[in-house]
């Protein structure tokens, strides 16, 4: 396939996938309709890089399904000064959307080869507003907070504490909470009354591992 074809594809993902159940900021929508998310994923399944569900990844990791990425994204609210932080960087394809739409993305996970993976890939198209750090997510960044959004692209048992307290006032996460088998899309607001949960619907996301999330034998 040739460029033209992915880019054709991309937009007809966004139209039918993602702008016709609802999803309607312009800018996510644009950002969707750029970033190449066939450049993410393992070569051989490029040719189902704009379906509608997740893909393999390796290491037991997803890239997550189109319409996910575009609701999670929108529910940050991301102004073009924001600092973000991600919680786990998987593919890289959810950083460079915030790239597109935020001053500076930072980007954490726990495996090292797929942050490798996902840094190349950054440079290959040119994002040098994204950091990266192989970590335990559940604890944060605390150097570089406050950030004004953090979203969380692993499903948690519960709101991780660090990750409020690094939220900025005013500041939204974006988290999967609930069991190992499904969660609720959940949002957070740091106001000055404190924290204010909103809820989105079911998801099914692989597990958040660390110190305030699942736990999980040889992860400390």
């Amino acid at each position: 396939m040739t460029e033209d074809h992915y880019t054709t594809m991309r937009h007809r993902m966004v139209e039918t996938q993602i702008a016709a159940r609802g999803v309607s900021d312009p800018r996510v929508l644009a950002a969707m309709t750029k970033v190449p998310r066939h450049r993410f994923i393992p070569h051989h399944l490029w040719d189902q890089a704009y379906n509608d569900y997740p893909l393999p990844i390796g290491e037991d990791q997803t890239i997550s399904q189109p319409y996910i990425v575009a609701l999670m994204t929108e529910m940050l609210e991301l102004q073009d000064t924001d600092r973000v932080l991600e919680i786990g960087t998987g593919s890289g394809y959810q950083a460079a959307i915030l790239a597109e739409l935020a001053a500076q993305v930072f980007t954490m996970d726990r495996v090292a080869s797929l942050l490798t993976q996902a840094e190349q890939i950054f440079t290959l198209l040119g994002y040098s507003n994204i950091k990266t750090r192989v970590g335990d997510g559940t604890l944060g960044w605390p150097e570089a907070m406050p950030f004004e959004a953090i979203i969380v692209t692993a499903g948690a048992p519960q709101v991780p504490r660090p990750l409020t307290e690094q939220l900025a006032l005013g500041g939204r996460l974006v988290i999967p909470v609930g069991d190992r088998w499904s969660q609720t899309l959940t949002c957070v607001r740091k106001t000055k009354e404190g924290l204010k949960f909103e809820y989105h619907g079911g998801c099914r996301f692989v597990r958040l591992i660390g110190e305030h999330g699942w736990q999980e034998a040889g992860w400390t």
